[in-house]
């Protein structure tokens, strides 16, 4: 036995990744930091169950009670619009507006009952793509900051980048995480535009942020949730770099103009990054912008005509094709936002009538299609497909059935990476306002993911002062999810 902080710990097979940290943090075995982070080093990681991550965030909240936790026999004033039908997964209660994933609902599993206390769109995204409480309290900010958690995505990133996750991409010009199809809150239509935190490196460092494709949309008030999309719009071209026509070979006589852009850019950005972060990030503009792998990837025009029409003609349908694109190239985790240009997206506060004509009906055929494609391309075994909001809505409507923010409760949908299908996890209320059984916090979910990429959620990264910290505190992965 091994007793760390007067608690007898068990051991079988050698000393624990976290026992070894907290007897090296207590200055047992004599280990200075340096020494410290050389030695969880030679910790064996776990074995991946998934090489990718596409993780489709439905911002701005979807309604339990309209999507996988329909409640028919509450009250007339709870349980909404729609009305449930039957699906191949035992005890799960599916809207009538979810017939495709309904079909296939043995390929995933529901999560019935996430949970959290930062009741605002900006702190939810934050906790639920980093697994850490959001620094800013409720209300006093909206925007990424330089000392916000780094995204798990980041985290791969920079595993990667370091040889912890083999090689990465480098070699091959693309990058290990990208963020479909623009940085979450660029194309709101608010006076000024958001730069909404969670998918961004923080206090990490700019050279492991996402790399950010770009589209451009005006105002299209008859069509604000994108459900046509022309070829001609959907250049996803790089953030700050050019065209997916541009990125040839011949066009390297530009790369000095290219780099100078970068150079405007990053001065414009925050003046704290590290010279060694600056680096990397033009060393990853460059790559690139002379990876033929890039620009192949980037080209939804190489996608059968009835594959994009599988997908939906919309952006969100398009993004994740070209996830699907980018994982089956090598990229590791790719976040794909629901950004709409009404700025409200999920967040269904007036109505339903955007929820019921657009929104469910663009989810039920996006998400089913990724499933079913990664399965008939034999990639759904490796590629771990998470789909979620940062919140939840209240069981109690309006007249028009809109609800408002509700992050007590909300469901997340899991899908491949020995996932099992079919399966329900959670049970919640009458009213699906809160879990009756113990409710999983975003610290497990953010846990889970990183089990499934073989990443222990107890290593430690250093922080801006060099300070080796926990990737999760207080979160334990999601086992009961895998076969």
């Amino acid at each position: 036995m091994l007793e760390l902080l007067g608690r007898q710990q068990i051991v079988c097979g050698g000393v624990s990744r976290r026992n070894l940290l907290q007897a090296g943090g207590a200055g047992l075995f004599g280990l200075t930091l340096p020494k410290l982070m050389q030695a969880e080093d030679l910790l064996p990681d776990r074995a991946p169950r998934a090489k990718s991550v596409i993780f489709l965030f439905l911002f701005g909240g979807p309604s339990q009670l309209e999507t996988f936790d329909m409640k028919p026999a509450a009250a007339s004033k709870v349980r909404g619009p729609y009305s449930p039908i039957a699906s191949r997964t035992p005890d799960l209660k599916i809207c009538e507006l979810l017939p495709k994933c309904a079909a296939i609902s043995d390929k995933f599993a529901v999560v019935r009952t996430l949970s959290h206390s930062f009741n605002d769109h900006s702190g939810g995204g934050h906790f639920v793509q980093t697994g850490k409480r959001w620094q800013i309290p409720i209300g006093a900010g909206f925007n990424a900051t330089p000392q916000d958690w780094p995204s798990i995505g980041s985290v791969v990133e920079y595993l990667s980048q370091s040889g912890r996750l083999g090689s990465g991409n480098q070699a091959g010009g693309l990058p290990n995480y990208v963020v479909l199809p623009n940085s979450l809150g660029k194309i709101q239509t608010y006076t000024v535009r958001l730069k909404r935190p969670g998918e961004y490196a923080g206090w990490l460092g700019r050279g492991y942020d996402p790399v950010t494709t770009s589209i451009e949309k005006k105002d299209d008030k008859d069509n604000p949730y994108f459900r046509s999309c022309s070829d001609e719009e959907l250049t996803f071209q790089i953030d700050g770099l050019v065209s997916p026509e541009a990125v040839t070979l011949d066009r390297l006589n530009r790369r000095q103009s290219l780099l100078s852009q970068f150079d405007q850019r990053l001065r414009s950005v925050e003046q704290e990054k590290t010279l060694s972060a600056y680096d990397r990030y033009q060393q990853r503009a460059l790559a690139l912008v002379t990876s033929e792998r890039t620009r192949t990837a980037l080209d939804l025009r190489q996608e059968p005509v009835s594959v994009r029409d599988r997908y939906g003609r919309h952006l969100f349908g398009q993004s994740t094709l070209m996830a699907r694109r980018l994982v089956e190239a090598g990229v590791r985790y790719v976040t794909v936002h629901w950004d709409a240009p009404d700025g409200y997206s999920w967040d269904s506060h007036r109505n339903s009538k955007d929820v019921g004509d657009h929104l469910i009906p663009g989810l039920d055929q996006t998400l089913s299609a990724l499933l079913t494609d990664l399965e008939e391309r034999g990639l759904l075994d490796e590629t771990l497909v998470v789909c979620l909001g940062e919140m939840g809505r209240t069981p109690t409507g309006n007249a028009n059935w809109g609800r408002d923010h509700w992050s007590t409760l909300f469901p997340a949908v899991l899908a491949g990476a020995g996932i099992r299908g079919g399966v329900a996890l959670g049970q919640t209320d009458r009213d699906a306002a809160y879990a009756v059984t113990p409710p999983y916090k975003p610290e497990d979910f953010a846990a889970t993911i990183y089990h499934a990429l073989g990443i222990d959620p107890d290593l430690r990264l250093p922080d801006s002062l060099g300070r080796p910290v926990a990737l999760i505190d207080d979160g334990t992965p999601i086992l009961e999810l895998f076969g």
